[in-house]
Order: structure tokens, then sequence, then C-alpha cells
């Protein structure tokens, strides 16, 4: 089973010169948790979720309006491809922690979203039935990586030194 068989297809998505006000007015009216950011040719380069925008305005003495999507994204957004397999794409969901990835096409354009949601959707609860490669046991594998506890960063650089 590719990303493609199981993503959403209309994401909705920002630019760097979105404000926190209209990417909170996205989430809401499009009922979703991130926002891929991309160039004017929708090419992703980060992502905004709705916990980035919460801490960014509970850690700022200013109006959601007057902060801007590139004053708070700063890393590097982890992507999948369409035509990937669905437990490649979940795998690196793992590893990275996260529970959603743009989907992009070979130019790096915004093609979709894959999230944990859509797998658990398509996962087969019968398994060795035909059709479905995505078993509720690969789907609990992967949330057992994403849920399990992580060292704060701190943590990591004091452990690693």
């Amino acid at each position: 089973m590719k990303v493609n068989d199981v993503m959403m297809r209309t994401p909705a998505s920002c630019s760097p010169d979105t404000n926190l006000a209209a990417a909170v007015e996205i989430l809401w009216n499009r009922n979703c948790g991130i926002l891929p950011v991309v160039d004017s040719d929708t090419r992703v380069f980060s992502v905004i979720t709705d916990r980035d925008i919460c801490i960014a305005l509970g850690t700022r003495n200013r109006l959601p309006g007057e902060i801007m999507v590139s004053d708070v994204v700063n890393r590097r957004a982890i992507c999948c491809s369409a035509e990937e397999g669905v437990k490649a794409a979940l795998a690196r969901m793992a590893e990275a922690k996260v529970r959603r990835l743009p989907v992009v096409d070979a130019d790096g354009k915004l093609v979709g979203i894959l999230s944990m949601d859509d797998a658990v959707d398509r996962t087969d609860l019968k398994p060795g039935v035909k059709g479905n490669e995505l078993t509720s046991e690969d789907v609990v594998s992967i949330l057992k990586k994403l849920y399990a506890p992580q060292l704060p960063v701190a943590a990591n650089k004091a452990a690693v030194a």
C-alpha cells in the first residue's frame, strides 16, 4: 500500500507571511492540527502545528495578528512521497515523533497530508485478508514508538556529552 492510497488529498497550508490569527482560522475551518508552510511555488519547507501556535502565543506578549508564521517555525519539514510505502512513511513518523507528514511530489510541492488517523482508518483488523497490507499490529507498533517517552532536549545533550 502506498501513501497515495491513504493520504488526505486536499491539504490546507500557509505561507511564512501568514499571521498566527489567520493560521488559527485555517486550522479551525479545516479541522486540522498542522499546516505545511509553503513558498510561492507550494514547495514545503516547514510545518506549523496548533501546539506551536499555542506555545508561541503563550510565550510572547503580542497579539496573534502581530506574529508571523516565519517568527515561529524553525525546523525543516519531514515529508514523504505519495509513491512511498505507507509502512516506510509511518516508520519515519515514529522516528521523528510526529503524527502527520506533508506529502510532496518530486519537486517538493505539497500534494497531501498523511496522518496516523489515516493509517488507523485503513488498518486491516483481520490479519491475512488480502488487499490491505497495513495490519493493526503494524499501526500499534508505530504508535508505541511514536508515544514512547522521550528525554527533554537538555537531558539528551547531557547524556551525549
